[in-house]
């Protein structure tokens, strides 16, 4: 149990003040400090215990001064936030004329009335770091219970300093003068007291941040007013707001979250990063108004009545943490209202990121992504050593309801002796120095704490009723005092936990955010405990829920065929994993897992089933449709969709209220037919402008309309060129786009287009409103369950699209460069002679690589064979072979085998056996028969043309027949589609293998059981996120750089594999196109040929540096590099 401490004086040195300190303060429930000057650095070595403090709710005062402007504004700013969360916080004002120089600590603890106990500490140290720990500074420590008299006229006198009329409330105005009137660096006076200068050094951001910073600057520059980026748990997206904030010079920021520790973390961020503006609150409790930096619950923020106290451009500065959540209404009414000039989402999780409802919300920008893989390739995580264990609890008897387990009879269940003995075994056997543990509930926390105590292990329990606070726990294991902690969730975010090297999973988790964030826990570097990396202990239990947690981790999709394939790689070891990680399985918990998909196929509910296990919660449509969900198959069996959810008793009574009352609209909307978006379009601005309560004019609704298809950019290719290429409609053209909306979808929607539909809208004095009345208990319900399907067909609408890149303009290749004819309707008979009919239209030209030698188009060709009579030998000519020809030396003018003219080879006699493999043409009776054989000379000493499959006899050289061309080589098929152009799903055939969206979408395809490596590369990236736009380019016509993914570093298996390939027997095929839009469809990548890496430099990722077997054409160098 934690107590007063005992130290009666400390001196400084080995004996410093700090612990008797923070021992104190985690005793009391009232605390009280004076002392002359703050400073930063000493803050945060008290910051956690007074945060603490004040969550068990202590009485906490803080008193200092502003003499010679030594006290720290940076520590004011956080005592600002402390004030925030109820310290009291004053300053003594001595306008440089009253000496402020005391030091004292007082503390007391309160069990009733009569039973009370305190203890000052009266002496020299200031909150400084230097005053705390590594000064000589003495404090005596002055005990209540031995000295009652003495204690309470310390306390009296503190009592009536603070009374004092020169002590000033702390304010951020106060602040504000401050700063104005202190002196300078150069002017201050020198330092008198230890820590009296110390500066915490301004934070700067890591490798990652940089480059996410530099992405939201481009993208600023390219006009974007918002943007999304993804950063995993542990990466710094709260610091990185903080940072391009500052980047951007925000005048006025505003924060918005949905969880209160996020928030105040997230402050924490800011005042570091930026001391020197103030900042606030808005939520349920207070609402700070004239702040530069306001904290705001999306909650409170997000309704209409506190809305309307801002202006639309109050803010030039948004953030919006946790943006997965941002389809929310609540948070859809915050976007739509303000207009920053820059808006940026943040998530941690990437789940939501590639839907059309979520991105349109961020201009359909993705900025920048890095996942927790990426964190560790760029050394900002630790590596991780995962251990999956069969947990021995039946999950399958506790009951499951919405989403959650029981908790009563989860916690019955956990805190077990025999399930603890289990956990016990497991990480004895495995742990390292320091773990952090994370149980279901208090008891169950308190449970495992007692049971590894009594096996002689030192643990601790600490949750918000616990006797050790947070902050000591985590000091004493850093000091490797304590084993293990168990907890709840106090420690699942916003405290740096470096020293943590094992983390043990004890309990289901029902988020695959709070598992990424109990994870990240132990991910951090700590260079100081000599931690190279986390062991992680995670019991998987026999229920679908606890997929969640390889879905977080390595990304798994939700259906039954994802989950088969995750267990396939698991029991192979074939995972993806970045350099110094392992992860295992034990056989039993792979059985759990097959045993749960083993009777399950890919049928709709289960899709739906899976998918809403995963999220905790019923998934919307445009969510079940994006895992691989078929609406129409749901159409099919159930009607619609809010009829399948009904049927799934998935909707609240307000919402079956709705689907009752207007389910022939819902349907309507989810299967009306759209040529163009805008219907949709003008759906959502309806209802960003709170359309079916208050209908709009139509020209509020066209242009609102207007504005949702800026944001929706993808859909701009629908407009006429007139509005395309137009950020804002301008006086001139306000006439024509209500004329051109009103013509289209008003029109459609009010009936216009159709004399048998039922119009659900109608123009009403000039306003656009829906027919049905609607209950207003209703409205918010039905515009959320509009909005569901809007975004669901803007979802599957976009899908028809690509995402909006400069057109690339059509390449006629054929005319491009390439020299060797390819008489494509010329078949050569390997049999016998065969009329093959041959006219100059059938002629095409394809490139063929150097190791053929100096190649003539005017004596060089290629044609196909026909037959099997050369299928033997050492070289044999199978049926189908594209074989390379010279034509033999004309003996009459210059004409080609192109012209169909007869021609006489010019060949002696005594050079014709020696000409090897020929085609030969037969003119005794027709023209066009043509042969391939091999010229011989027989036993007889005659010439002959003989067959390599001995079924066919040899055929004596006569005067009829003519001898043409000679073979030069048999070329790979392959070599012939050299400069080709396929489409993506045409790609896969040219190597025997078949086409799937799941693994040829991606940029570098690696086929199981094939010996190929394919490389799909577009050039110009525009519209994706930058982390995504590699750096790839043409050196010259033969030298390729190529950039691989971010996650491929030369010592993993994709890295050996692009080095090593040839060693490997690995084919690399380079496939390329400039743009990814042709004429407004996907555009083709034209085959590049084969090539063999040359080098690369850096690492993670690599850059390659290939060199093409087929060198460009100028024409095609020439095109992929304007």
């Amino acid at each position: 149990m934690s107590q007063f401490p005992d130290t009666a004086l400390t001196v400084g040195g080995d004996n410093p003040f700090l612990p008797s300190l923070l021992e104190a303060i985690n005793h009391a429930d009232d605390i009280a400090i004076a002392t002359a000057f703050i400073r930063m650095t000493g803050v945060r070595l008290i910051q956690g215990a007074l945060e603490d403090a004040l969550e068990r709710g202590a009485r906490v005062r803080v008193l200092t001064g502003d003499y010679l402007g030594v006290t720290d504004p940076q520590a004011l700013r956080y005592l600002m936030l402390l004030h925030e969360q109820g310290a009291e916080v004053k300053v003594f004002e001595s306008r440089g004329k009253t000496s402020f120089h005391m030091k004292a600590y007082l503390f007391t603890r309160s069990e009733s009335a009569t039973d009370a106990e305190g203890c000052a500490f009266i002496g020299s140290s200031n909150l400084s770091h230097a005053a705390l720990v590594s000064g000589l500074e003495w404090n005596l420590k002055v005990d209540q219970a031995e000295d009652h008299d003495r204690f309470a006229r310390i306390l009296c006198e503190y009592e009536t300093l603070y009374a004092n009329p020169s002590c000033k409330t702390l304010s951020h105005e106060w602040i504000d003068e401050y700063i104005q009137r202190i002196p300078e660096a150069s002017a201050a006076p020198p330092a008198s007291e230890p820590g009296q200068d110390e500066q915490v050094p301004p934070p700067e951001p890591n490798a990652i941040q940089l480059e996410a910073l530099e992405a939201l600057a481009a993208s600023r520059q390219q006009g974007y007013r918002r943007g999304l980026v993804v950063l995993a748990t542990g990466l710094g997206k709260t610091w990185l707001s903080a940072f391009d904030s500052q980047q951007m010079n925000a005048k006025r920021v505003l924060f918005v979250a949905h969880r209160e520790e996020i928030l105040k973390q997230a402050e924490e961020t800011f005042v570091r990063i930026r001391p020197d503006v103030k900042v606030g609150r808005y939520n349920g409790q207070k609402k700070e108004l004239d702040v530069d930096m306001l904290f705001a619950s999306v909650q409170t923020l997000g309704q209409a009545s506190h809305l309307k106290l801002f202006g639309r451009e109050h803010f030039d500065y948004i953030v919006v943490d946790e943006f997965h959540h941002a389809a929310a209404s609540t948070y859809r009414k915050l976007l739509v209202h303000f207009e920053p000039r820059f808006l940026l989402g943040l998530t941690a999780t990437p789940e939501r990121t590639d839907q059309s409802d979520i991105l349109a919300l961020c201009d359909d920008n993705l900025v920048y992504t890095k996942d927790l893989f990426h964190g560790i390739e760029t050394k900002l995580l630790c590596p991780f050593i995962y251990f999956g264990i069969a947990d021995e609890v039946n999950y399958q008897e506790i009951t499951w309801r919405n989403g959650k387990f029981d908790p009563q009879q989860l916690e019955n269940q956990l805190a077990t002796n025999a399930r603890a003995r289990h956990n016990f075994r497991h990480w004895q056997d495995k742990h390292q120095s320091r773990t952090l543990a994370f149980c279901i509930s208090k008891k169950h926390a308190d449970f495992m704490s007692d049971y590894f105590n009594r096996q002689g292990i030192h643990t601790a329990s600490v949750h918000s009723d616990s006797e050790m606070r947070r902050n000591e726990a985590l000091s004493l294991l850093e000091q490797g005092r304590l084993q293990v902690i168990f907890s709840v969730d106090l420690f699942n975010e916003g405290v740096d936990l470096p020293a943590i090297d094992t983390v043990l999973m004890l309990r289901p988790t029902e988020s695959k955010i709070i598992f990424l964030q109990q994870l990240g826990r132990g991910l951090r570097n700590s260079s100081g405990t000599g931690k190279d990396q986390l062991v992680v202990l995670d019991f998987i239990g026999n229920h679908v829920s606890f997929f969640r947690k390889p879905e977080a981790l390595f990304n798994v999709g939700v259906t039954t065929k994802d989950r088969k394939a995750f267990i396939d790689d698991v029991r192979k070891k074939n995972l993806e994993l970045p350099a110094g990680c392992f992860v295992n399985y034990d056989l039993e918990s792979i059985d759990f897992m097959e045993q749960l998909i083993s009777t399950k196929g890919d049928q709709q509910i289960e899709i739906y089933r899976n998918l809403k296990d995963s999220l905790g919660r019923r998934p919307s449509l445009a969510e079940f449709y994006r895992v691989g969900g078929s609406a129409d198959t749901i159409r099919r069996d159930f009607g619609q969709w809010f009829a399948f959810l009904k049927d799934e008793q998935d909707l609240a009574d307000n919402e079956i209220e709705c689907f009752s009352t207007f389910g022939s609209f819902l349907r309507e909307l989810e299967t009306t037919t759209l040529v163009k978006s805008f219907k949709l379009v003008l759906l959502e601005a309806l209802i960003e402008l709170d359309g079916f309560t208050n209908p709009p004019s139509i020209a509020a609704l066209a242009m609102k309309s207007f504005d949702v298809l800026q944001r929706r950019r993808v859909l701009l290719t629908d407009l006429p060129e007139i509005y395309r290429q137009v950020s804002d409609i301008s006086q001139d053209q306000v006439k024509g786009w209500l004329k051109y909306w009103s013509d289209n979808p008003i029109n459609a929607w009010i009936g216009g287009n159709t004399s048998t539909a039922t119009a659900h809208f109608q123009i009403d004095d000039g306003a656009f409103r829906f027919r049905q009345p609607i209950s207003p208990s209703l409205l918010a319900t039905f515009a959320d369950m509009v909005q569901e399907i809007v975004d669901f067909r803007f979802r599957q609408y976009e899908s028809r699209i690509e995402q909006q890149t400069p057109v690339a303009p059509v390449l006629d290749l054929d005319q491009a460069s390439v020299e060797i004819p390819f008489f494509t309707d010329l078949k050569v008979a390997c049999g016998y002679f065969r009329e093959s009919p041959h006219d100059n239209t059938s002629i095409d030209y394809r490139p063929l690589p150097s190791v053929y030698g100096a190649l003539d188009p005017a004596k060089h060709f290629v044609a196909q064979a026909s037959g099997n009579s050369m299928d033997g030998g050492d070289h044999p000519i199978r049926d189908g072979d594209y074989l390379l020809f010279e034509l033999l030396p004309p003996g009459r003018g210059s004409s080609q085998i192109a012209s169909n003219e007869i021609r006489e080879p010019s060949v002696k006699e005594s050079e014709i056996a020696e000409l090897g493999t020929v085609i030969a043409e037969n003119r005794k009776e027709y023209g066009n028969e043509f042969l391939v054989r091999n010229v011989e000379t027989a036993v007889s000493g005659d010439i002959v043309l003989a067959a390599q499959n001995p079924s066919y006899p040899a055929m004596p050289l006569t005067a009829d027949i003519a001898l043409l061309a000679r073979l030069k080589s048999v070329i790979d098929e392959l070599e012939l589609q050299v400069h080709q152009s396929f489409m993506r799903a045409d790609i896969p055939p040219l190597f025997g293998l078949e086409f799937s969206k799941a693994i040829w979408e991606t940029g570098h395809v690696c086929p199981k059981n094939s010996n190929y490596q394919i490389l799909l590369v577009t050039l110009n990236k525009q519209g994706k996120n930058k982390s995504e736009q590699y750096h790839d380019y043409f050196l010259d016509k033969k030298t390729f750089h190529w950039q691989s993914q971010n996650s491929t570093g030369p010592t993993g298996k994709r890295g050996r594999g692009i080095i090593e390939h040839r060693a490997q027997g690995s084919l690399v095929q380079l496939f390329v196109r400039k743009h990814k839009l042709q004429k407004g469809k996907a555009a083709p990548f034209i085959y590049c040929g084969q090539v063999d890496y040359q080098g690369h430099t850096s690492e993670k990722p690599m850059n390659v540096t290939w060199l093409l077997k087929t060198p460009l054409s100028a024409a095609l160098y020439g095109y992929f590099s304007d």
